[in-house]
């Protein structure tokens, strides 16, 4: 019994390996697969381009977007230092309240709070964008399966339309969307903003680094937990060796 155990746990483990890796089906075979350094079972995230991608987010995509899930305090994962948080904290003016007279008020932000969102609430948000809603991107790559590449291929596909088709104002052509057809227009380009750190701000670098951020963003423990559950493995290997080894010796003496 104990050698149908070890046999299960070290398919169990092999199954984990070859699990953690994405997998494509015919349907994904239109997304444009990229290296993602957080995938597989030793992924980690690339910190230089969670910083480009969050420089990104605040020049781009927080305008429309937000990411209500995160707050500053977890930007220390991706190397700020406490200081560095707070400052970054204080530049955004944080909607609070009420206070003792019943108003709200409005106060520098620290480090407990999340990211400012754009719009006080849907109603607000549909109103500027003619009735489209633009989703909060915390969860925007786990939304779908291969989210990382499917967000990659949207950002990096518009096209112009065929053309037999004729797009309404503010509608845009993108084969990556479903029906073809986005309300967003092209948010990223060649040089749409100018890298702190230098980096050639290509479309394809921008699209990477975003989507790495946002990729953190909705699962900043992902290294933690690949971490853990290798070492869990690792014990219940090495557990189960010893179990084998032991009845080995046990029924060695009894067939003696």
């Amino acid at each position: 019994m104990t050698r149908n155990i070890f046999f299960y746990l070290i398919l169990c483990f092999f199954f984990f390996i070859f699990s953690s890796f994405n997998s494509y089906s015919f349907d994904d075979l239109k997304l444009k697969k990229q290296n993602w350094t957080f995938t597989g079972l030793f992924g980690r995230y690339d910190t230089g381009s969670l910083k480009r991608g969050l420089q990104i987010y605040q020049e781009v995509c927080s305008a429309c977007h937000g990411v209500k899930r995160l707050r500053f305090r977890e930007l220390q994962a991706i190397g700020f230092t406490n200081e560095q948080i707070k400052e970054y904290a204080s530049t955004f003016e944080i909607l609070d309240g009420p206070n003792d007279k019943g108003e709200m008020y409005t106060r520098f932000g620290n480090p407990g709070d999340t990211f400012i969102m754009p719009f006080q609430n849907e109603q607000e948000a549909r109103a500027a964008f003619g009735g489209a809603y633009p989703p909060d991107l915390s969860l925007i790559t786990k939304a779908r399966k291969n989210g990382p590449d499917y967000i990659y291929s949207l950002l990096t596909g518009y096209e112009d339309p065929p053309v037999n088709l004729s797009l309404s104002d503010g509608l845009y052509y993108n084969p990556y969307k479903e029906g073809k057809i986005i309300a967003m227009a092209p948010p990223l380009y060649d040089a749409a903003i100018q890298y702190i750190d230098q980096t050639n701000p290509s479309l394809h670098q921008l699209s990477y680094d975003i989507v790495n951020f946002l990729n953190w963003a909705a699962e900043p423990e992902l290294e933690k937990r690949k971490s853990l559950g290798l070492k869990v493995l690792l014990f219940l290997i090495v557990l189960t060796s010893l179990l084998y080894v032991t009845m080995k010796e046990i029924w060695s003496r009894i067939e003696k």
